[in-house]
């Protein structure tokens, strides 16, 4: 699987109406190389480090695609839905949370970054499209976009290949993930084999895990 960088995005700290939190989900465009490190690209920042950036969230890639149905389920805010708009690092055509897998490992430029988790959208989308209901639309349908760990630092740019290199869960689609998440009660060995699975974030493995042991000890109908 090989695909190429269309844009790339990076942004400072700014307030996000109404209320005015500084946040780092307004991206610009960069036509040039940009050093990529443990905790993200060079010059990109985040507002609240509790729930955003780290080694775990270091970039984050979003299908330029989405954007169309988002446009379509918003047509009032249609003229800004374009790519970057929900703060991404990375935007592509062709690959989707259906065809991305948890671990996937891909060579991006210089760099080489493992797929760790699927964004969870927040109230934050709500306001920066001005549109209630937009980060709830975004969970139900699945098109979060996803987040990388960088395990080799480097430079990416613009135009450059984007090459899947390993693949160590190919039954775990980052669709697949998100779904079993939202299930109302998910079998929990579906559960404790997804929180195995190599790449995953480790917070996000450990809440499968406690998850999948609450239902064993919450039986349904109990």
């Amino acid at each position: 699987m090989i695909s190429h960088l269309d844009q790339l995005f990076i942004g400072a700290l700014r307030p996000l109406p109404p209320e005015g939190q500084m946040t780092g989900i307004y991206k610009s465009p960069i036509d040039r190389p940009v050093g990529v490190g443990a905790e993200g690209l060079v010059g990109d920042f985040q507002g609240d480090r509790r729930v955003h950036g780290g080694s775990e969230k270091a970039v984050h890639h979003y299908p330029a695609e989405h954007y169309t149905r988002l446009a379509q389920r918003f047509p009032h805010r249609a003229v800004m839905l374009q790519p970057g708009t929900l703060g991404e690092n990375l935007s592509t055509r062709g690959w989707t949370e259906e065809t991305v897998c948890i671990g996937d490992v891909f060579r991006v430029g210089s760099a080489l970054l493992q797929l760790s988790q699927p964004r969870s959208p927040c109230w934050k989308i709500d306001h920066r499209l001005d549109a209630e209901g937009a980060s709830l639309f975004v969970a139900h349908e699945g098109i979060t976009g996803w987040y990388y760990r960088v395990r080799e630092g480097g430079a990416i740019a613009p135009g450059d290949a984007i090459e899947l290199v390993e693949r160590p869960n190919p039954d775990l689609s980052v669709a697949t993930y998100w779904r079993a998440t939202l299930e109302h009660r998910p079998e929990p060995a579906k559960l404790r084999a997804m929180a195995a699975a190599a790449g995953l974030a480790p917070d996000k493995a450990q809440r499968l895990a406690e998850r999948a042991a609450w239902l064993e000890s919450h039986p349904a109908g109990s």
